[in-house]
């Protein structure tokens, strides 16, 4: 439904109609028709099975070194929204980080025709304009069955004006660097602290928000806070998306960002309320600084909160083992459930690695979510420290909003109100002890209506903020 007094934009595509080949590393060349940036790129191709939100996939920082599939047969149809549109603490609205971060994109069909209220420009004008590369008129269902069966893998795509050869494209493919072995973390992460609240205003010298242009807001100065009086959050950026702020954000939290590889003591300098650890791409061995930093935050009992990757970095820490998934979990509809209340909520997933569960029980660790798919390890709970971590995104962007209710869960551990990790969490339980056998509905009535008039509010205040700008 359009918001009255909004003009429907239509616009057709003008960067489409290319040639393209997708290349796979075991030795499967596509033919399609190219869109976006000319170019060829070489990573690790997955799929995604989310019906909307590209937009927020294509700058989720998890994709840093991917090329993604998108399942779902027809792409690009409602556009992409205004980049420059911010939120009241200068983050952007509509997207998950300041470019987009996946190196190119596959797809059925590309819609040539986009409209949509809040449209800005087209999906093939973004990807030109970040000299991105697309391919579309694959059998998308077809390349993900191949991935599902054989496992994700390296590929090569080139988009070109003119014809493409595929041996020379294939011999770029066998030179370049494997995902495995690719770093991520200075690709993905800030350079300098940057703060998001009351305090990084007063730090910019008041007024319009921050952080607009990257490295331009310094952090506050240490126990400066969050400006509502409040010590703040610490977000340390191992490819954190700006959800996740906007989530500490809205706790009532200042926010402030710090770079992956963050020592302890300069983490504790800002004297944090608590510790966000973001979710980011590739293996978690990988970042040993934040591993080190996570086992300071749990030995000192410092409220703690890992994400994705964030959460595996903190299994790592607390003596457990992770490895690489065949496919990985990357949609808008994984089921998890949690073990103690027998709950199971759909959640927004996107990552390739994850954390053993043979491990866990020499672990410092208790299993709090399970995947009801493959029982993979979805959420972690510390036998003493207020650490919690989830595989999920609970700060969806794109997805369902269902388990917003882990960031609560870090407000009452860092309040007191949620005792150590053995505490029962908010999440709507009725406590009736079904324990982790049940894996019924997410909610109750009365917690489903409320869920119900959150968004709805939320979405009231996304067009009200919208026609504002």
């Amino acid at each position: 439904m359009t918001p009255r007094g909004f003009k429907i934009t239509i616009k057709e595509s003008s960067h489409a109609g290319k040639h393209a080949k997708l290349i796979l590393d075991d030795g499967t060349v596509l033919e399609g028709d190219g869109f976006g940036g000319s170019a060829t790129v070489f990573g690790e191709i997955v799929f995604n099975t989310g019906m909307v939100g590209y937009t927020e996939a294509l700058t989720d920082p998890s994709y840093n070194g991917q090329i993604l599939t998108l399942t779902y047969p027809l792409v690009g149809n409602y556009g992409v929204p205004d980049p420059s549109a911010l939120d009241a603490d200068g983050i952007p609205r509509f997207f998950e980080s300041g470019r987009i971060q996946a190196r190119g994109l596959v797809v059925h069909e590309l819609s040539l025709v986009a409209s949509h209220w809040n449209m800005h420009m087209t999906l093939d004008e973004w990807m030109h304009g970040q000299g991105i590369p697309g391919i579309s008129g694959l059998d998308t269902r077809a390349l993900t069955k191949g991935l599902r069966t054989g496992g994700v893998m390296m590929a090569a795509l080139a988009v070109s004006d003119s014809e493409i050869d595929a041996d020379l494209v294939r011999d770029g493919l066998a030179e370049s660097p494997r995902y495995t072995s690719e770093q991520f973390m200075d690709a993905v992460s800030t350079e300098s602290p940057r703060a998001y609240g009351c305090d990084a205003r007063r730090a910019a010298g008041g007024g319009g928000g921050v952080a607009r242009k990257a490295g331009s807001v310094e952090a506050p100065k240490p126990g400066d806070g969050g400006g509502e009086k409040k010590r703040p959050i610490v977000v340390i950026d191992t490819g954190a998306k700006y959800a996740i702020l906007r989530n500490v954000r809205a706790l009532g939290y200042g926010a402030i960002l710090v770079p992956w590889d963050t020592p302890y003591d300069d983490v504790m300098s800002y004297d944090p309320a608590g510790v966000v650890i973001s979710s980011g791409p590739g293996d978690p061995e990988n970042c040993r600084e934040t591993v080190q930093t996570a086992a300071r935050l749990m030995k000192d009992d410092v409220p703690t909160l890992g994400i994705c990757l964030g959460a595996q970095i903190l299994g790592l820490a607390g003596s457990a083992r992770t490895y690489k998934l065949k496919y990985g979990h990357r949609g808008q509809n994984k089921p998890c459930t949690n073990l103690e209340t027998g709950q199971t909520y759909v959640t927004s997933q996107n990552h390739g690695y994850g954390i053993s569960p043979d491990s866990l029980q020499d672990s410092e660790f208790d299993l709090w979510f399970s995947n009801a798919d493959d029982d993979t390890v979805e959420g972690i709970k510390h036998r003493s420290s207020r650490c919690i971590a989830v595989q999920f995104h609970p700060e969806a962007s794109p997805g369902p909003y269902d388990c917003r209710f882990v960031f609560e869960n870090l407000r009452d551990l860092i309040e007191g109100r949620g005792g150590a990790a053995g505490g029962r969490s908010r999440d709507g339980g009725n406590g009736s002890g079904n324990g982790g056998g049940h894996r019924g509905s997410s909610h109750s009535h009365g917690s489903s209506n409320t869920q119900k008039t959150s968004r709805l509010q939320d979405a009231e205040e996304v067009i009200t903020a919208t026609a504002k700008e």
